[in-house]
């Protein structure tokens, strides 16, 4: 036992969210879910200002989202080998340095590429906040920090939809400088976390070694085609051409455009919440498998509503999908993992993560090419119909 520990033993032990460790990671996991969905209502806007075709929208979360598709895999090996600390100090000044560059850019791009440097602070920040209260907690305390941890991190993605939707009244580039907060969060990781660091021996080729054998279970890997459906219809249908169908049908301005996406996270909170008494009920397939049946029931009914505010009724239900399917995966993952490789793979699950976001605004951007803004959901029903039956068949059959 080290000389930490054994303080940590001896001092009362104070709740956890008045922990600054526990706030420092907070602070990251915010961090983390703010390169997205800040700046997605200033896109009808940012669209007409640089001349460029909606359709080519969703590469500005494309080249975002496409290095945590690349990095995935070794971001863990790094951050044993080397400390949590130095992976993500850089990564959190590379985010804020990047990400505001981002609001003096005045060619499309210039802005993919200062995206695609931010996508490469981003990459570890979500799993490394995850993997940091792992290293900073146990037992009870481990899973009301996680608790904690997930709360706030849905306040923000709540929140930031309004915020950059009101900066975007102002400006297309206003909602993109607001990863400059990443810079000071930076300092404080380096000066004021004190996290045990690791001093882990394993490398890439059997870190990759063991994510093949993993990739063997047919039940995870249909978990694992059901986190990359997840994000293909949240980052695909419903952030990147969301906005552009409240812009193109309503005439929305930016600040309502925000408050419209928000409103997703609030359905989450409320049905997450009920997840616990659900799970009690229901097995956490069936759970995931109603999730797509949300999504398919939300997207199909958009182009229908006959004024603004009633897309509150599609963006609930959504919601409600995310909020029973999403937490249902993670919880099953968990309970089908081998401790010995719950690392790898939580990373391998966030490489599927990437390659969602990365895949969902490309194939809807194909979708709107052929048939228009509408088509986008359409092909988000038939979507989600897919992965229902896909999922099942790699978890409720037998090989």
């Amino acid at each position: 036992m080290n000389s930490e520990e054994e303080i940590s033993q001896l001092e009362p032990r104070k709740p956890v969210y008045l922990d600054l460790n526990f706030q420092i990671v907070c602070a990251i996991s915010l961090i983390a879910v703010l390169g997205v969905s800040s700046v997605t209502p200033a896109f009808p806007n940012l669209a007409k200002e640089l001349n460029v075709n909606p359709r080519n929208l969703g590469l500005l979360v494309t080249a975002f989202t496409l290095p945590s598709l690349i990095l995935g895999p070794v971001i863990g090996v790094l951050a044993d080998r080397f400390g949590r600390k130095k992976i993500i100090v850089p990564s959190l000044l590379l985010f804020g340095i990047a990400g505001t560059a981002c609001g003096f850019a005045r060619d499309f791009n210039l802005l993919l590429w200062l995206r695609f440097l931010q996508g490469i602070g981003a990459a570890c920040l979500l799993s490394l906040s995850v993997t940091l209260i792992g290293d900073l907690y146990k037992g009870d305390r481990r899973t009301t920090a996680m608790g904690y941890n997930a709360s706030v991190s849905s306040v923000g993605t709540a929140s930031y939809p309004t915020i950059g939707g009101a900066l975007a009244t102002l400006g297309w580039y206003y909602p993109f400088m607001l990863p400059i907060i990443a810079i000071p969060i930076g300092l404080l990781v380096l000066f004021a976390l004190k996290n045990p660091e690791p001093k882990g021996d394993r490398n890439l080729k059997q870190y990759l070694r063991n994510a093949a054998k993993v990739l063997k279970n047919r039940q995870l890997f249909g978990l694992f085609i059901a986190s990359a459906a997840n994000f293909v219809l949240l980052y695909g249908a419903y952030v990147t051409y969301f906005p552009q169908l409240i812009n193109d049908t309503f005439k929305a301005p930016p600040s309502l455009i925000g408050i419209l996406l928000s409103s997703v996270s609030v359905a989450i909170i409320i049905s997450s919440s009920q997840l616990g008494k659900l799970a009690r009920r229901f097995k956490a397939t069936n759970l995931i498998q109603a999730s797509f049946i949300f999504y398919a029931l939300a997207l199909l009914i958009v182009p229908f509503m006959p004024s603004i505010w009633f897309l509150l009724i599609p963006t609930t239900i959504f919601g409600i999908g995310l909020g029973l399917g999403f937490p249902s995966i993670q919880s099953l993952l968990a309970d089908l993992s081998p401790r010995e490789y719950l690392a790898t793979i939580l990373s391998v699950n966030g490489t599927f993560f990437g390659l969602g976001q990365t895949l969902g605004p490309v194939l809807m951007g194909i979708a709107f090419g052929f048939g228009g803004i509408n088509s986008v959901f359409y092909a988000g029903v038939g979507f989600s119909i897919l992965i229902f039956f896909v999922f099942r068949y790699f978890t409720c059959t037998k090989a």
